[in-house]
């Protein structure tokens, strides 16, 4: 076991306030950089010109390459491949999970060169057609400067923390135009602990990423839906409510499948295919590559590379599509995703789910019109509620999952639907697959990860509440044999105090004395016995500040004083050893289990 250090002292809420600012304005620039590098990438690949230009909602022209398309992918590939076994590991696949494996295992330690090296992976798989999405690639560029940060600073791991939380926050918040959706995703997925300490600068975080988003791309929603207006559903009859139940159970099916098809196309690259990362990535997105020019050969555009936003603005315009090719999209979709992620490549799921949503959500809608003729069904809203529900049901973050849909499309009308669906969905998945598509991978390294935030409330108990009384004072003079007669028979836990002149000289556990008459040390005075190592604190110091001390200075025990403050054997009021602490933390989990 590595020796106990020092814990930093916490800088307070107005310096991490400051820093939340601060990255929150990188992290949004670093969202600006990224979605201009995918775009540089994009343009280059797919039509092979420079250009920052990239309107995602539109569908990209044909390229000049014609059937050549197809080996961009794998070629681009290969590239990423090279920048994951060469510089980062952890870049691979959404990044998501490499977050939370910092902040829950490595005390929120990320190498300041991730930044840099998932926004080139991540921008060469988003620009050559993989779908994937960009909330996982900038969702760790965020952390990763908060984390950096917060080692350049020295503070405690969970200050720290809460920098990578903002990181990740003002990422989301200046990518999707969120600011209060950032908040809600980093609360139900990143964050550990939410105070005002930790949640101030996370806020403060989002809202700036949030307006350097807004500088740069305008204060438009993400999505515009124009027909909403006219299609607008009753949510107030029975029968729109119960339809929307019915997706919720749909949305929430699709969401364990996304997740099984993205680990089970993961474990077939790495069983079945084998070899280098180069020879799975190259394979993996050839086979994306066919697809996606099978597709543009069909419709007449590639629906289904990279984000797919302008096939879900498609559908949000009310564009009418067939339930073969609804079906069809949604299929695809998740075969090119499972491919990219599980070959290799680098990006989030946050887009494919959208897309996922939105082609299942217009297809339920459609086929509920014909079989129930009499039922006025409307494209826009089933397509936001199920955009919402495979979000929300896939990774688990629920209260994001609606409120960032309301962002992206700046209509309150549909939240009811929303909500209903998102509900639904996030309850089918965790019957069906505990782990969200977030979690999953750290539980496959044998990581626990926590499902939701428990209110660590046995840290606020002070030492006065759960000190115990159980101790005995004893001259320091006495022999062991003499000493063991007097003790109370059965209570190994409980603690000797040994005083000499009224003050204590060391303390005991009754266990050790039994074992000292066990080797034979009868004559041993209790002074040569006794540890001389123990720790005095009020009754109103708190259990984190109790724990973190005594490791601090290796003591077992401590000594809580009484009304009167000295250090004679008369003001001890209780002792805390291991027993006591574990006793709180275990009531505090029997409370708070789920």
């Amino acid at each position: 076991m590595p020796p106990a250090q020092d814990i930093p002292d916490a800088i307070g809420l107005f310096p991490m306030s400051l820093l939340g600012l601060l990255i929150g304005i990188l992290s949004g620039l670093g969202a600006v950089v990224f979605r201009g590098m995918i775009a540089l990438f994009h343009n280059l690949f797919f039509l092979g010109h420079l250009s920052l230009v990239y309107d995602t909602t539109q569908h990209t022209p044909a390229s000049p390459w014609g059937a050549g398309i197809i080996l961009v992918p794998a070629l681009v590939g290969l590239g990423v491949a090279f920048v994951v076994k060469t510089f980062a590991p952890s870049v691979k696949g959404t990044g998501v999970p490499e977050v939370l494996e910092a902040i829950y295992y490595r005390d929120g330690i990320i190498p300041a060169s991730t930044a840099l090296f998932k926004s080139v992976a991540s921008a060469l798989s988003i620009g050559s057609g993989a779908s994937v999405g960009r909330e996982g690639p900038i969702m760790q560029i965020g952390a990763t400067l908060g984390a950096t940060l917060g080692r350049w600073i020295e503070m405690p791991a969970w200050e720290r923390i809460g920098l990578i939380a903002a990181g990740a926050a003002g990422g989301i918040a200046a990518t999707f135009n969120t600011p209060v959706g950032g908040i809600l995703f980093t609360v139900e997925v990143v964050m550990s602990r939410v105070t005002a300490r930790t949640l101030v600068p996370v806020t403060i975080a989002s809202a700036a990423g949030a307006a350097i988003g807004r500088i740069v791309y305008g204060n438009g929603p993400s999505f515009t839906i124009p027909s909403l207006g006219a299609t607008y559903l009753d949510v107030g009859r029975p029968d729109v409510l119960l339809s929307f139940v019915g997706l919720g159970l749909l949305m929430g099916l699709a969401s364990t499948l996304f997740i099984k098809a993205v680990y089970g196309f993961e474990d077939f690259f790495d069983g079945r295919i084998g070899g280098s990362l180069y020879r799975r990535q190259f394979l993996g997105m050839l086979c994306a590559g066919i697809l996606i020019y099978l597709t543009f050969i069909s419709l007449g555009n590639y629906s289904i590379q990279g984000v797919g936003y302008a096939t879900i603005q498609t559908l949000l315009t009310g564009a009418k599509m067939s339930l073969l090719v609804l079906a069809a999209l949604a299929g695809l979709k998740l075969i090119v995703t499972s491919l990219a992620l599980g070959s290799g490549a680098s990006g989030g799921i946050f887009s494919p789910a959208l897309f996922l949503g939105a082609t299942l959500g217009v297809g339920y809608g459609t086929l509920l019109g014909q079989v129930v003729p009499f039922f006025s069904t409307s494209a826009p809203e089933f397509a936001l509620a199920g955009m919402a529900g495979v979000v929300g049901g896939s990774t688990g973050a629920v209260l994001a999952a609606i409120t960032m849909l309301f962002e992206m499309t700046l209509d309150y009308r549909v939240i009811i639907p929303m909500t209903i669906t998102v509900a639904i969905s996030y309850g089918v998945r965790y019957m069906l697959s505990v782990e969200s598509i977030y979690t999953l991978k750290n539980s496959r390294r044998g990581q626990t990860m926590p499902h939701g935030l428990h209110t660590n409330f046995h840290f606020q108990r002070r030492a006065g509440d759960i000190m115990s009384e159980g101790f005995s004072r004893f001259a320091a003079k006495l022999h062991a044999d003499e000493a063991m007669a007097l003790v109370t028979l059965g209570d190994d836990e409980n603690v000797l105090l040994i005083e000499a002149n009224g003050a204590i000289v060391g303390v005991l556990k009754q266990a050790q004395l039994a074992q000292a008459l066990a080797l034979g040390k009868h004559d041993a005075s209790l002074s040569d016995l006794a540890d001389p190592k123990f720790l005095r604190v009020d009754p109103a110091t708190k259990l984190n500040e109790l724990l973190a001390t005594m490791r601090d200075d290796a003591t077992w025990v401590a000594l809580v004083r009484g009304p009167v403050r000295s250090d004679n054997v008369e003001s001890v009021a209780g002792v805390i050893t291991r027993k006591e602490t574990t006793n709180a933390i275990v009531e505090n989990i029997e409370l708070m289990a789920d």
